[in-house]
């Protein structure tokens, strides 16, 4: 399978400029723990923030919360591209150690984003059962929220 098919293709990303706060903002009215970071001035992915990267790199080192993204972001990117086969990107994630890629086309644009759960939950096991159970649960948690107040 391809990772196009199977990557999301709604992704919210935001600024490298953006605040910290912003970024910890838009993961709580949207219930998403990654963020791809965007180049201000390219648009280009040039890394990705956490809720975790958050959590240990701004607020355990007492940082203030309108210091930009830049500051604690993840520099790496990984990514695959969305022709490519989905086992690539499986392999990519694990010798990256990461539980989301990034699907990049050819012209270097982010199309999408593909989590460690999304090729589990096609299995059919019982692990995809409690994995589709607890994703649904998760989604849940916070009604969506008009996406004309995220920053692009």
């Amino acid at each position: 399978m391809q990772c196009g098919l199977l990557m999301k293709t709604f992704v919210e990303s935001i600024s490298a400029q953006d605040s910290v706060e912003a970024a910890a903002r838009l993961m709580r009215d949207r219930n998403i723990g990654f963020l791809p970071v965007r180049d201000e001035l390219s648009d280009r992915v040039i890394g990705t923030v956490t809720d975790r990267d958050i959590a240990i790199r701004a607020v355990a080192e007492r940082q203030a919360g309108t210091i930009p993204v830049a500051a604690i972001m993840t520099r790496d990117v990984v990514a695959c591209s969305p022709s490519d086969d989905l086992a690539t990107a499986e392999e990519l994630m694990g010798e990256n150690l990461v539980s989301r890629i990034m699907c990049i086309d050819d012209d270097g644009e982010l199309v999408g984003v593909i989590s460690l759960s999304d090729p589990a939950l096609m299995d059919g096991s019982q692990a995809a059962k409690t994995l589709e159970q607890v994703s649904a649960r998760e989604a849940s948690v916070y009604p969506p929220v008009n996406s004309s107040r995220a920053p692009r």
